[in-house]
């Protein structure tokens, strides 16, 4: 059978705001879909909104009003936002907003001036942060998002809050596992990483509209870590899984292979996870860029590319078998500009097209990278432009008005249980 992933932005030109509207929680699975509360198909068409960085919030509300971006994500058509977040963040969730940014000018090496002056911007445009914790911003960006009938996945995205990611950020493979070596896992903490899980499940429970939790972004492997079968993957996964379903049972558990959320082949050669303990809320996800492993192993040809998404991942949407689950590609993005293929360029179209060609084929669920046409900072740089993002440097429009008919296929639901 084909396979899974792919997204990407529209407008409300397209895709009105009536096609968003207010799911039937709690979410379930049965088989590859993901069903309502009354049994009927969700389809996932999500998009990523980064707050995993220094500052620990989510991004752009020194650009607009979080009511001003909610909105441009509902008229958009999408039903779903993943929201990263720092294990930093869950451990430390009553920083206020503004010592935040004094923090983070420090942990990110530039202005403290440069990031006072970025706070009184957001003070100006969203009223609320004045006195409010790091954790009330991401309150106030899933509670606008709900009020639209946009649903929000939490995802783990990285221990320390930082840019993510590269084998020497110390934020890929756990501290606890074989083959620890440290530029890799200094930052990976197994059993903060854990707490901070728990933490942030208890605390979703009292958030609507809170569907499900990633439990780590782009687990990665270096040098001899994951060659004892990739048993701590198993494992540490599983105690997570645990730990999150006790704490909020209504929760999808997401989670990705190794090699950055590329890789599942290990479930079907050697065994798979044993999720009985969260049984109807397990979630595989997988990620595809033009730079990932996949698309380097296929040299451009699209047949053989499906076909890779399929080796590595995609197969886990066959039906009947013990690893069969829904599967979310959780992220895929392009430059938003710069070539003659609706302002794509070439090998980014090529990219993107065959993708997009293989997740509605599979009808898949996505998670476009991503909104944010900017960062608070982003390696060093204070309000660092983003041009992957859906969104210009403003946050005001759509980065690329063609994107709209470039995803529209991918908003189609064509198949169901």
């Amino acid at each position: 059978m084909k396979l899974l992933p792919l997204f990407t932005a529209l407008s409300a030109v397209v895709l009105p705001a009536a096609l968003v509207s207010c799911q039937k929680l709690p979410l379930s699975t049965s088989s590859r879909w993901i069903l309502d509360a009354d049994g009927q198909r969700v389809k996932l068409r999500c998009i990523n909104w980064a707050g995993h960085q220094e500052v620990n919030i989510p991004e752009g509300l020194n650009k607009q009003s979080v009511d001003y971006i909610a909105d441009f994500i509902q008229q958009q058509g999408f039903n779903c936002v993943r929201l990263t977040y720092s294990i930093d963040h869950a451990l430390n969730p009553d920083v206020l907003i503004s010592d935040s940014f004094v923090a983070a000018a420090g942990a990110a090496n530039v202005s403290t001036e440069d990031m006072n002056n970025m706070y009184s911007q957001i003070a100006e445009k969203n009223s609320f942060v004045n006195g409010a914790t790091t954790r009330a911003a991401y309150e106030a960006v899933i509670a606008a998002l709900w009020k639209r009938g946009v649903m929000t996945i939490l995802d783990n995205h990285v221990s320390k809050a930082s840019w993510c990611c590269g084998i020497d950020d110390g934020n890929g493979w756990w501290d606890e596992g074989f083959g620890y070596n440290d530029m890799n896992s200094r930052y990976f903490k197994t059993q903060e990483w854990l707490d901070g899980l728990e933490k942030i499940a208890t605390w979703s429970i009292s958030q609507p509209g809170v569907i499900g939790m990633g439990l780590r972004n782009e687990i990665r492997e270096w040098l001899l870590q994951g060659t004892n079968g990739r048993e701590d993957w198993y494992n540490f996964l599983t105690q997570a899984a645990t730990r999150v379903h006790t704490a909020n049972p209504e929760l999808l558990i997401i989670m990705g292979g190794t090699q950055s959320a590329t890789d599942l082949t290990h479930i079907r050669v050697n065994k798979t996870i044993d999720w009985s303990a969260w049984q109807g809320k397990h979630v595989w996800e997988w990620h595809a860029y033009s730079f990932t492993v996949t698309f380097a192993i296929a040299s451009g040809n699209c047949d053989l590319l499906k076909q890779t998404y399929g080796l590595f991942d995609g197969f886990v949407l066959e039906q009947d078998k013990d690893y069969t689950a829904p599967l979310i590609l959780s992220e895929f993005g392009f430059g938003m500009t710069g070539g003659p293929n609706s302002g794509l360029s070439d090998d980014d179209n090529s990219y993107f097209q065959c993708l997009r060609d293989y997740v509605t084929g599979n009808d898949g669920e996505w998670a476009l990278w991503a909104v944010q046409g900017s960062y608070y900072v982003r390696q060093g740089t204070v309000g660092a432009d983003e041009g992957w993002g859906l969104l210009d440097t403003d946050w005001s429009q759509l980065r690329n008005p063609n994107v709209t008919d470039l995803l529209a296929p991918m908003f189609k639901v064509t198949q169901g249980p």
